[in-house]
């Protein structure tokens, strides 16, 4: 039976071997917190800077009373080596926003709190539902987060009485939202990249990250890029039979002309072969109209991934091939063309279009790095 040491540690070895850690600092107080080898100039802290330390060394013990001691616009959070045991919200009036791992190793920094959406409220209000359960919700636009990991350690195993097994690791719904080098650990619903509203089209970034989990892992409405990042489907022993799960579940709206994409990546598994589909298409109550979309390009799929049939239904009524799926030079066992109809191939004058540039416009975060 999997144990909460498996989401915050289990993963460290397969992140370190896809080259996603910076080496570690040397420990120091809060006040003088390193960057790491990996800390740049763009990053460095100024006038509006933070420390935040569980041990009592900063400002700050807890995430959450630092955001909430901001006012405005280009606020700095450095969060020093810890386990932050709690809920974070950043509402969207804390614009520009970033936050440090002080080490320049995410797996130093964890904030990790463990709701389900079926878990029950402590005022007996109800349960908190998918959104309600995510550990930190970020609605300001212009957010930054470098090296940190995010999870949510709630497992099906320890409630088997509670039928809302989302558990999210992070929502994140403001424009311009960038994610380096960070971890999102969880198992059903981790990395929930959405907007604020179905006429927002929110755009992402993600470099170098890590994300783990087995149903919907990677979910929601945003326009996200997902560049050189590992996502690694989890064994149950829960189940018996595929599939186990799914890595991908975009809900674009249909009027977004760009929904995710995935390149330069990487699939694992610690599931048995062809355990695992790529993705399936979400098309919520919320809007029935939905279009999702996914484009993987240029990625190596393992043997988790079904390669005969990767992309599946979740309702009958939206089946994958009226979405807006598609492939590119992938490579790897999980990547084999058996059945050609099974696997939407852009041309190459498709591709073109299908660019970290061409999806997030004006907005270049890779070059402030």
């Amino acid at each position: 039976m999997p144990s909460r040491r498996h989401l915050l540690l289990a993963s460290a070895a397969a992140t370190a071997t896809l080259g996603l850690t910076a080496p570690r600092a040397q420990a120091a107080p809060a006040r003088g917190l390193p960057f790491g080898r990996h800390g740049s100039p763009a990053a460095r802290p100024g006038p509006r800077t933070l420390y935040v330390d569980p041990r009592g060394r900063g400002d700050f013990t807890t995430v959450q009373a630092a955001v909430n001691a901001t006012t405005g616009a280009g606020w700095t959070l450095v969060l020093a080596a810890g386990t932050y045991r709690e809920t974070v919200a950043v509402p969207a009036d804390r614009t520009e926003m970033t936050w440090l791992g002080a080490t320049g190793d995410a797996r130093d920094v964890v904030i990790v709190y463990g709701n389900a959406a079926g878990t029950q409220k402590p005022d007996g209000s109800g349960a908190y539902g998918t959104t309600g359960s995510a550990t930190t919700t970020v609605q300001a636009d212009g957010f930054t987060a470098r090296r940190i990991t995010f999870a949510n350690d709630w497992l099906r195993a320890e409630h088997p009485e509670v039928s809302g097994t989302q558990a999210v690791a992070i929502k994140a719904q403001g424009d311009r939202s960038a994610f380096l080098g960070c971890r999102f650990l969880g198992h059903q619903d981790t990395l929930y990249a959405d907007s604020t509203a179905l006429t927002a089209f929110a755009r992402q970034y993600y470099a170098h990250c890590y994300v783990e989990g087995d149903v919907d892992f990677v979910f929601g409405r945003a326009t996200a890029v997902f560049e050189h990042c590992a996502f690694h489907t989890l064994n149950r022993t829960d189940l018996t039979a595929a599939p186990y799960g799914f890595v991908f579940a975009p809900s674009t709206a249909a009027a977004n002309p760009r929904g995710y994409l995935v390149t330069h990546g990487r699939v694992t598994s610690g599931a048995p072969d062809a355990f695992y589909k790529l993705a399936r298409p979400w098309v919520p109550g919320s809007d029935p109209t939905a279009r999702p979309m996914l484009t993987v390009r240029d990625t190596w799929l393992g043997r988790g991934i079904d390669a005969a049939a990767p992309w599946t239904n979740m309702s009958s009524a939206h089946p994958w091939q009226d979405q807006r799926f598609a492939e590119y030079r992938d490579t790897g066992p999980g990547a084999a063309v058996t059945v050609p109809e099974n696997r939407p191939q852009l041309t190459r004058a498709q591709a073109r279009s299908a660019t970290r540039e061409a999806y997030l416009g004006d907005w270049a975060p890779w070059k402030r790095r």
